[in-house]
């Protein structure tokens, strides 16, 4: 059996909240969220039954996928997320309602039956974030936002004692996306703010694993190749209108579903906490030796100042491949030792990775170009890494 689904442009998200409520139900059809600036597609197929969301995910590294997902696995999602943070309570949505973080805020919000407060569209303002905070009512607060968005809180925190007023109200702040740097981990603490360090995907209903332990009844394994799975309640039901790529990432181990993430990674055996080391297709052969961008840019991130450099591999005519280091220009300099900055980064990430590992080139940008999840454009930054 199959269901009607229908295109949502995100203009309003309140206004989306009433057709996730429809479509959670099975009263109304399926929803395909949308940026307000995209046209809605008018030739979209029906999907199973049980489908009740369609996201479009971000193709920050490859191609976008529609993923499937399911009014139980997001509804599970919402009750696992409820019963790792103490209970059911207020969300503020901070980020686009069209990608998976922004629709369990609503998820969330519906399965605990209150009202979620909404920024307004528009660049991320700390002093608006703060004014839309302060209308939180209920005894539970929280927020779901990029690591980007966090340490701008921060900076503005240590400025004006009302942003830090309203952040150390939230019973929790989920950050997630991406890495979190642990300098911004480290603030945290210094500041007495709760932040929940959040990974998933929207193939398992957004995040799954909280601080690094999975939540629900999700379980991770890794196979042979280092590669994370993750099964339980929360996975989608597969791509729409992509059988193959729903066959290969979605796999049956003995009678039970799991979902292989291409995300590398490791699970303490004695304590169960989940660590991401990086993408497996984030790797490059450098000089013959393979290199892993994630672990690159984990230290080049570590190191200070450089917390929001990205790394992407670029052609080499002699190495084939290599790391390059891109920065935003920082706002309280027009210079940057670029010279002495490659000399650092080269150093730390020889000691930490080998030297095969170094990059080759430190390139600075006006600014670092964002998708909407305020992830990096990975495509975009390669693009301006290799111009």
């Amino acid at each position: 059996m199959t269901r009607e689904l229908r295109a949502v442009a995100v203009g309003e998200p309140l206004e989306l909240l009433a057709a996730l409520r429809e479509a959670l139900s099975g009263e109304g059809p399926a929803i395909l969220p949308l940026p307000a600036t995209e046209n809605p597609p008018h030739d979209l197929e029906a999907v199973p039954i049980a489908v009740a969301v369609v996201i479009q995910t971000s193709g920050s590294m490859n191609a976008p996928k529609r993923v499937m997902l399911s009014a139980n696995a997001l509804l599970a999602s919402a009750a696992a997320s409820s019963g790792a943070l103490g209970g059911p309570g207020q969300w503020l949505l901070a980020l686009p309602a069209h990608y998976v973080a922004g629709v369990q805020v609503l998820v969330r919000s519906i399965a605990a039956e209150t009202s979620p407060v909404v920024l307004p569209p528009g660049s991320f303002d700390p002093v608006t974030f703060t004014q839309y905070a302060e209308a939180l009512t209920e005894p539970l607060r929280f927020t779901s936002l990029v690591p980007a968005q966090l340490s701008r809180l921060f900076d503005a925190a240590t400025e004006n004692p009302r942003v830090l007023a309203v952040l150390r109200r939230f019973t929790a702040i989920l950050v997630g996306g991406q890495a979190v740097p642990p300098e911004l981990v480290a603030r945290a603490e210094d500041l007495a703010v709760t932040v929940v360090r959040t990974y998933g995907s929207s193939e398992t209903s957004g995040g799954c694993v909280y601080n690094g332990q999975p939540i629900g009844n999700t379980k991770i394994r890794v196979d042979d190749a280092g590669e994370l799975h993750l099964s339980g309640a929360v996975l989608a039901e597969g791509y729409l209108g992509n059988p193959v790529l729903t066959a290969e990432r979605f796999v049956d181990v003995h009678g039970e579903r799991w979902y292989r993430t291409g995300d590398l990674g490791e699970v303490d055996p004695a304590t169960g906490e989940v660590r991401v080391l990086g993408r497996g297709d984030n790797v490059i052969i450098s000089g013959g030796e393979k290199v892993s961008l994630d672990a690159v840019e984990r230290v080049v991130r570590s190191l200070p100042g450089l917390a929001d450099a990205v790394v992407v591999g670029v052609d080499d005519a002699t190495w084939g491949t290599v790391p390059v280091v891109v920065i935003g220009r920082p706002a309280d300099r027009s210079a940057v030792d670029e010279e002495g900055v490659l000399t650092h980064v080269r150093d730390a990430v020889a000691a930490s990775l080998g030297k095969a590992a170094r990059p080759s080139l430190v390139v600075i940008v006006p600014e670092i170009p964002l998708l909407a999840s305020g992830k990096p454009d990975r495509m975009a930054v390669r693009s301006l890494a290799s111009g």
